[in-house]
């Protein structure tokens, strides 16, 4: 009698159960489908599509970072459109346009604010992560870009027009801000490193890249690998490389060269050049396997169907392939056994094993561009 109670008792409590937990987000992830405004949602471990959320606006520029809990996204839109949308019900649950021209953003430490770096007007604005209702607007007069978060429910920030690095906080009522000049000519991208010490700019209009400690009360500008392009000539810019695609590989920074077709490695303790890597085009992408050991690098049109591979030791390229016309990103699973690549012009995500380069899988997809696992919820600086 016993046993035929507990069995009705759990039967009742699976079928009250909510509908949320049928699924976890631990394993999914959303891939930027660039034209069509909206995101497809994917599972890692079946390598599979499981669906699709629409409405999303101009996506030909966007990216996006999740809640804590993983379970929301918030999209950044080129046409400066803000998007919450619920992985687990697939829809939209918030939407405002806060801006003419937005090119990136960043949710804070603690999961409470959603920052907006934006190019029209400039400057950026700060929203309530829940109810997306503005908190802050701090107006630039330049174009903003490298919007990263740090401890301490602080944002870093580059001001493109200006040269200037700012940082804010928002840990009291009223924003703080701290204002860096000197940081060099037009800063483009920039990364900050997983402990939230050492933000890297890099630089349009100088030749050389710009570092700040963070550590420090008020961090003082850092010119590193200076003059990495004297003697050589620039070679046209097709696309700017993408420094929040950086890798940190042991104890080395791996980073695109603007105008010349190598990759830079950068002691990360002392940010000293200790070496150069020849590569098959402009870097756009080099990122690092989680394990460090190897780098995969993607490059700027028109040779942008490729991918090296460079091993972080010997810092020589170990494996190049073709996937296809417009490889655009490239994300590894958390533990790096694997990694999906978006192919916009062949309208595929491909999947390799990262040992042997083996293809696993093809997915369909609508002119794809990021890929953004949801592992990404407890990083820092993505």
């Amino acid at each position: 009698m016993m046993q035929n109670q507990l069995r009705v008792f759990f039967l009742l409590f699976a079928l009250s159960a909510p509908a949320a937990f049928a699924q976890a987000t631990g394993d999914l992830g959303l891939v930027v489908e660039r034209t069509e405004g909206s995101l497809l949602v994917v599972d890692q471990s079946d390598r599979a599509r499981i669906g699709r959320i629409t409405g999303l606006g101009d996506l030909s520029h966007a990216s996006l970072v999740y809640s804590p809990d993983a379970r929301f996204g918030y999209v950044f839109g080129r046409d400066g459109g803000l998007t919450k949308v619920d992985i687990l019900t697939q829809s939209i649950v918030g939407r405002v346009m806060q801006a003419g021209n937005s090119i990136g953003g960043a949710i804070s430490d603690n999961g409470r604010y959603v920052a907006v770096s934006n190019y029209e007007p400039g400057g950026v604005r700060v929203f309530d992560a829940d109810t997306l209702e503005l908190v802050a607007d701090i107006p630039t007069g330049s174009k903003t870009i490298g919007l990263v978060d740090i401890p301490g429910t602080r944002f870093v920030f580059s001001l493109w027009d200006d040269g200037e690095t700012w940082i804010v906080d928002l840990s009291d009522a009223e924003p703080e801000i701290t204002k860096i000049t000197g940081m060099g000519a037009n800063p483009y991208d920039a990364l900050v490193t997983a402990d939230g010490r050492t933000y890297i700019a890099g630089l349009f209009g100088d030749d050389h890249l710009t570092a700040l400690d963070l550590w420090q009360h008020k961090p003082t500008p850092t010119p590193i690998l200076e003059g990495y392009a004297a003697g050589r000539e620039g070679l046209p810019v097709y696309k700017m490389p993408h420094l929040e695609g950086w890798a940190l590989a042991g104890t080395e920074f791996v980073l695109p060269a603007v105008g010349q077709h190598e990759v830079l490695w950068v002691d990360a303790r002392d940010l000293i050049q200790t070496g150069r890597t020849k590569t098959h085009g402009q870097p756009v992408f080099a990122i690092a396997r989680p394990d460090g050991r190897h780098v995969w690098v993607n490059f700027a049109h028109p040779l942008n169907d490729t991918i090296q591979v460079i091993d972080t030791v010997s810092k020589e390229v170990i494996h190049q392939f073709t996937p296809g016309p417009g490889v655009l990103h490239m994300e590894f699973t958390p533990r790096g056994h694997e990694v999906w690549v978006s192919v916009r012009d062949a309208g595929k995500i491909m999947i390799y094993d990262t040992q042997n380069f083996e293809k696993l899988r093809e997915i369909e997809a609508l002119n794809p561009s990021g890929i953004f696992f949801t592992n990404r919820a407890h990083k820092m600086g993505l």
